[in-house]
């Protein structure tokens, strides 16, 4: 489908394709991916446990900045748990592969082309309409005056580059949430890779979000806040990684 025909369906088609794009790119199934439904449901129930708790603390012992600020710190984690990713992964990636036997190093490496085209991805839609957006006006300074060419450039703004930024700022959006879910595809370099990265980008998150403060409360309330969040989803990952042994075979040193 053209980007003209996707803006020709409104911005419910552009969204749904942008939806689609990321999905394709960083859920799809995989050889090297173990999907386990069990694996799933603990992961969501965990998740889902760790936000009704959250909702719970905040509304026995409030929080600064009232719900609004709720929603923007929910908004921050979207886009920061990718990027703490990219800062971090390398460095546990790197990590991974030295600890696994030296044999299969080779074929481990071989496979970084999988993360590596996701976050091109990730960064390049982003990085490029801003680039997009920068050459565009660029253009329209150095033919001011001539109008017939602005009016050309104008149009082609309303028609291409507006929808293709609904459709961008959306791939952004979902991207995100799966990029941060998937860890950018490292389950094709091994398939204990996410729960690994999983536990290392809750800590790296908890010790960035420690800049804010505890939550309110006593204080052992705002230490099990703290510690809650990221002791449970290390407990998850590590049960996976058993999972993952005992009934798949996946061993990082196998």
């Amino acid at each position: 489908m053209s980007l003209l025909e996707l803006g020709g369906s409104g911005c419910l088609g552009l969204i749904s394709n942008a939806r689609t794009r990321a999905a394709g790119i960083f859920a799809a199934s995989s050889p090297g991916r173990v999907t386990d439904q069990v694996i799933g449901r603990v992961q969501k129930a965990r998740a889902i446990t760790g936000a009704v708790t959250t909702l719970l603390l905040i509304s026995v012992y409030g929080v600064d900045g009232g719900w609004s600020a709720v929603f923007e710190d929910g908004f921050t984690k979207l886009f920061l748990a990718p990027l703490v990713l990219i800062l971090v992964g390398p460095l546990v990636i790197a990590g991974f592969i030295w600890y696994v036997p030296a044999q299969h190093r080779p074929v481990l490496r071989s496979r970084l082309r999988y993360p590596l085209r996701a976050i091109g991805w990730y960064l390049g839609i982003p990085l490029g309409t801003i680039a997009g957006y920068a050459v565009l006006a660029l253009l329209l300074k150095a033919l001011q005056g001539i109008f017939v060419v602005q009016a050309v450039i104008s149009l082609f703004v309303l028609i291409v580059v507006v929808p293709f930024t609904i459709w961008a700022a959306a791939f952004l959006v979902f991207s995100s949430g799966a990029a941060a879910r998937y860890a950018f595809n490292t389950a094709d370099v091994h398939a204990a890779l996410p729960a690994v990265l999983t536990a290392v980008l809750v800590w790296v998150l908890n010790i960035v979000q420690l800049g804010d403060g505890l939550p309110n409360g006593p204080l052992v309330v705002q230490i099990a806040a703290f510690l809650g969040g990221p002791l449970s989803v290390t407990a998850v990952s590590v049960w996976e990684l058993h999972v993952l042994r005992t009934r798949y075979g996946v061993r990082v040193r196998g």
